[in-house]
C-alpha cells in the first residue's frame, strides 16, 4: 500500500516530518516497508532559462547554449530540438550522478566544445512525460527553484505492508485516524456530500446470490469525459498508477483514498438492466486486461440482457468500458462477500486492485457513502446530471457490541490503565463505548473494524495506541523445569539422528495420499472425515494411514530416476481417525535395492531391517526388554516374512519384514521393499532420558559358558514367550537366549515343533560348581514347562 504524505494530510492536520510520521506508523503496528523522496533524489538538479542558443560550429544536431543557472552563466551543448533561447528547463551541475544514464558528469569537450553540464529531459530524471526533448516549464518559474518544486514531485511517498486482518489500512484515511490516535495530529473527515438525484435512473439493478448482498447504483447524463486534473494525476503517478482518464482516474482514486473500489459503466454499450448473479458454466467474457475468461457457477458476475459484462468485485469488461466518447454513465458501488471474491480470484488467476480489497473485507456501511463520493466528484469534473440512486439488498449486519473487563489490558499487556483512558484511546480509532461501571465498558467496534471480535482484539488496539514502547518491563521468572523439552521428544530425534548414522537418508513428504493407496495400507474408506475437501491435487486426497505409502512412492520416484538401491526414513504422524487421539506419531524406514560388493552380493532383508529396528529402539532409549515378537504383521506386509514387536497381548509398538509385491507394484515397485514402521506413542518409557552416551561397560572376571537345550513345542505357541521365560529364569547368571534351530518332521509330534536354544550363562560373584548349574539347569527347565514346553529326549 501506497500513498503520499499531502494525500495523508487531506485527512491529517499535522506538521509531523516525514521520519515522525513513519516513527508513529511503526510503533502503531503499520510495518514501513520503504520511503521515496523525489526531492532527495532530485536535489542537485535545478531550474535555469536558456539566455541564448546558436547552432554548434561542428554538428549539425547540436547547438551551444548560453544558460543562466544558480552558478551564473555557463555555457551548455544541447542536442534536444527544442533547446532554444527563452526556454525555462531543469539542469545538472558537473558532478551529477543522473542515475537513468548511469553516467556522472564531467566537463569534456562535445565536438572540441566544452559543455558545463546537462539540460534534462523526463526520462533523463526517471520520470514519466514527453522526453522528446529537453523539458519546458512556465516561463514565471525562477532560475535556481528545485527540480522537485518545479515539477510538484516533492511529495514524499510512504509503501507499507498491509496485515491481512486490517484491511481499513487500504485507504487513506484510515491510515490518518492511526497517526490522530497516536498524537501525530487531528483527524478530519473529508466532506462528502448527499448528491440528490433530479430523475429517476433508467436502469435497474437487482442482486441474485448471497455473494452480492448490496448493490448500490446511480445514473449520470451527461458528462465529459477525458484527461483528469493535474494534481489528481500527479496523486497516482506518485504511487504508481498511471492515469487514464477522468472516470478511471475518480475510481483509483476513491479505491486508495478511503479502500472503497467502484466501477463505472459505459449507458450506451449497457443492455436492459444489470443483475449481479452467479455465472453459468460455458459462460465467458472479455476483462479489461483484454483476456478471455471463463465463467463457472461458484463465481458472482455482473450481466446485463446481452450476457456477463464482468465478475463482481474482480474486474469488469471491455464490452461496457468508458473511453473519451462517453457521455452517459452507470456508477456501481457494491458490497461482495470476501470468500467469493478469494475464490473467484484464485480460479481465475485475476489479480486486480478492486479484487485484493474486496476478498480482504471492505467497509460495507460506506457502500452508499462510495457511490455518493464518485457522483460529487464525476460531476465536479466532467460534469453531468445524477438520477437517483436505485439499490438492491440490505447492508450486512454491523459488528456486535463486546462486554470489555478494563482489568484485560492489564493482565495481557501488564499496562495499567483506568476505563476513561481506555474510551479516549478507543473513540479516537471510530469506536463507541459505553462504561458500565465496576471497571466493565460495552465496546461497539466500528464497521470497518471486521478483525475485532473478541476483547483481546481492543486490549491490541490499546496496547498500540498507548504505545508498545510504554510496556513495563519485567523479568522471567527461571523456570522450574529446565528440560524444555519432553524426553519423548528426545527420544524421537535420536531415533531420527541414529538412523541417519545407520546410512539412512531423511525424507519430508505430505501427510496426504491418493485414495487408492491408503485403501491399500487399511484405510476404511466409508470414513469420509480423512477424506480432504480440497485437495492440493488429484494425488493428495486422503490423510495417509501409514508413512510407508509415501516413503514408497518416493522410493519409486527414485527408481525410476536410475537409483535403484536406497534406504530412507521418514518420522511423522500418520491418521487413523478425525479425533485428537487418532494422530499418531511414527519412524518408518524401508530399504530395497541391491549392492556389488567383492564379497557377494548385498541387499536388504527380513533380518536386516529387524535389527535395524532393534538399533534404533535401542538408540532410542526404549527398554525392549519387555517386548515381545510375534508372527505376523498388517495385510500390506508379504505373509511369513514379517512381524510385530508387541507390548502384551495386545498393543503393537512395532511392525517390520518384508512389503507384500503385490502392494509394491501397485505403487509402481517391481523389486523387494522392506520396511519397519515403530508406532512411538506405543513405545514403553525409559526409566530415565535417553542418551546418546553408551552403557558403562562391566566385565566379569569369570569365564562365561553355553548350554543347549531342545525344548518341543505346540506350532501356534509364540517361541518369543519361551525365549522370555528362560530369561527371567535367573536374570543374574543367564546373558543371553538365543534360538538357533527349528525342526518339525521324524521324531516330532505332528503339531509340534523342536526348538533348539543356547543359552549363555556369565556368573558374577564367583565359578559355578556342579550343584549351582543343577539347580539353573532345573530352572531353565521349569521356567520352560510353564510354557507348555518340554525338554526333549
Amino acid at each position: 500500500m501506497k500513498f503520499t504524505i499531502n494525500w495523508l494530510k487531506d485527512y491529517l492536520q499535522t506538521d509531523a516530518s516525514a521520519d515522525e510520521i513513519v516513527a508513529a506508523m511503526t510503533m502503531a503496528g503499520l510495518e514501513v516497508e520503504d520511503v521515496e523522496n523525489p526531492a532527495e533524489k532530485l536535489k542537485a538538479f535545478s531550474v535555469v532559462k536558456i539566455v541564448e542558443a546558436v547552432q554548434h560550429p561542428n554538428a549539425d544536431k547540436l547547438r551551444v547554449c548560453q544558460v543562466e543557472t544558480n552558478q551564473g552563466r555557463l555555457e551548455i551543448v544541447c542536442g534536444a530540438p527544442n533547446a532554444r533561447a527563452g526556454l525555462t528547463t531543469i539542469f545538472a551541475p558537473i558532478g551529477t550522478c543522473v542515475e537513468a544514464l548511469g553516467v556522472t558528469l564531467e566537463a569534456r569537450p562535445v565536438r572540441g566544445v566544452v559543455s558545463n553540464g546537462m539540460m534534462c529531459s523526463y526520462e533523463e530524471l526517471g520520470l514519466t512525460g514527453d522526453s522528446s526533448g529537453i523539458i519546458e516549464l512556465p516561463d514565471d518559474v525562477a532560475v535556481g527553484t528545485s527540480a522537485a518544486a518545479a515539477l510538484g514531485i516533492d511529495d514524499v511517498t510512504i509503501d507499507f505492508e498491509v496485515t491481512p486482518n486490517r484491511p481499513d489500512w487500504l485507504g487513506v484515511n484510515s491510515i490518518a485516524r492511526e497517526l490522530a490516535a497516536r498524537g501525530l495530529g487531528k483527524f478530519s473527515d473529508r466532506d462528502i456530500k448527499e448528491t440528490q438525484g433530479t430523475f429517476k435512473s433508467d436502469i435497474a439493478v437487482k442482486s441474485e446470490t448471497t455473494a452480492c448482498p448490496l448493490f448500490y447504483g446511480r445514473l449520470i447524463k451527461g458528462v465529459k469525459n477525458g484527461p483528469s486534473p493535474k494534481w489528481l494525476q500527479d496523486r497516482l503517478k506518485a504511487i504508481g498508477l498511471r492515469p487514464i482518464n477522468a472516470l478511471v482516474d475518480i475510481t483509483n482514486f476513491i479505491s486508495i483514498d478511503r479502500a472503497r473500489p467502484l466501477h463505472v459503466y459505459d449507458v450506451a454499450k449497457l443492455k436492459g438492466n444489470i443483475v449481479a448473479r452467479a455465472g453459468n458454466d460455458g459462460e465467458s467474457f472479455v476483462a479489461l486486461d483484454d483476456k478471455t475468461y471463463n465463467v463457472g457457477a461458484q463465481m458472482c458476475v455482473i450481466a446485463d440482457d446481452s450476457g456477463v459484462i464482468g465478475l463482481g468485485g474482480v474486474m469488469g469488461g471491455v464490452t461496457t468500458g468508458c473511453d473519451e466518447n462517453t457521455t452517459d454513465v452507470f456508477v456501481e458501488s457494491a458490497y461482495f462477500e470476501p470468500l467469493s471474491i478469494f475464490q473467484t480470484g484464485r480460479a481465475t488467476g485475476i489479480q486486480s486492485d478492486a479484487k485484493y480489497r474486496f476478498e480482504r473485507g471492505v467497509d460495507p456501511a460506506f457502500t452508499k457513502g462510495g457511490l455518493d463520493f464518485a457522483t460529487q466528484m464525476i460531476v465536479e469534473l466532467c460534469g453531468g446530471l445524477a438520477s437517483e440512486i436505485v439499490k438492491a439488498g440490505e447492508v450486512p449486519a454491523a459488528p456486535k457490541a463486546i462486554d470489555f473487563n478494563v482489568s484485560e489490558v492489564k493482565r495481557l499487556t501488564g499496562i495499567e490503565l483506568g476505563a476513561g483512558e481506555i474510551i479516549k484511546i478507543l473513540d479516537t480509532l471510530g469506536f463507541v463505548s459505553k462504561d458500565l461501571g465496576d471497571g466493565k465498558l460495552n465496546i461497539l467496534p466500528p464497521t470497518w473494524r471486521g478483525d475485532v471480535k473478541l476483547p483481546a482484539d481492543i486490549v491490541e488496539d490499546v496496547a498500540r495506541i498507548h504505545g508498545f514502547d510504554k510496556l513495563p518491563m519485567a523479568t522471567l521468572s527461571q523456570p522450574q523445569n529446565r528440560n524444555l523439552i519432553s524426553s519423548d521428544k528426545i527420544a524421537f530425534n535420536l531415533g531420527r539422528r541414529a538412523l541417519a548414522s545407520f546410512g539412512y537418508n531423511e525424507v519430508v513428504t505430505w501427510s496426504f495420499v491418493k485414495k487408492d493407496y491408503a485403501k491399500l495400507f487399511g484405510a476404511n474408506l466409508e470414513n469420509k472425515a480423512l477424506e480432504i475437501a480440497n485437495p492440493i491435487n488429484d494425488e493428495l486426497e486422503y490423510m495417509r494411514p501409514s508413512a510407508l505409502i509415501n516413503l514408497i512412492a518416493a522410493a519409486q520416484r527414485n527408481i525410476d530416476k536410475g537409483f535403484k538401491q536406497l534406504a530412507i526414513f521418514e518420522a511423522g504422524p500418520i491418521y487413523l481417525g478425525d479425533e485428537p487421539n487418532d494422530q499418531k506419531n511414527v519412524i518408518a524406514a524401508i530399504a530395497t535395492g541391491e549392492t556389488r560388493h567383492w564379497n557377494g552380493i548385498i541387499k536388504p532383508d527380513v533380518y536386516s531391517i529387524q535389527a535395524d529396528m532393534m538399533a534404533l529402539l535401542a538408540a532410542m532409549g526404549v527398554p525392549t526388554g519387555g517386548l515381545m515378537m510375534a508372527n505376523g504383521a498388517s495385510s500390506h506386509f508379504h505373509t511369513g516374512r514379517a512381524g510385530q514387536l508387541k507390548m502384551g497381548p495386545k498393543v503393537v509398538v512395532a511392525e517390520f519384514g518384508q512389503i507384500h509385491p503385490r502392494i509394491a507394484k501397485a505403487l509402481g515397485v517391481d523389486q523387494d521393499i522392506f520396511a519397519f514402521e515403530i508406532f512411538v506413542d506405543a513405545l514403553p518409557k525409559a526409566k530415565q532420558k535417553p542418551s546418546k552416551a553408551k552403557p558403562k561397560l562391566e566385565l566379569s572376571q569369570f569365564m562365561p559358558f553355553t548350554r543347549d537345550y531342545a525344548f518341543i513345542l505346540d506350532k501356534d505357541k509364540a517361541v518369543s514367550d519361551l525365549v522370555r521365560a528362560i530369561t527371567n529364569a535367573d536374570k543374574t547368571l543367564i546373558s543371553n537366549v538365543n534360538v538357533f534351530d527349528v525342526y518339525s518332521g521324524k521324531g516330532v509330534e505332528d503339531g509340534k515343533v523342536s526348538i533348539a536354544i543356547e543359552v549363555t550363562i556369565a556368573p558374577k560373584a564367583n565359578t559355578l560348581n556342579d550343584a549351582e548349574i543343577d539347580a539353573l539347569n532345573q530352572k531353565i527347565i521349569t521356567a520352560a514347562g510353564k510354557q507348555n514346553a518340554s525338554l526333549r529326549v
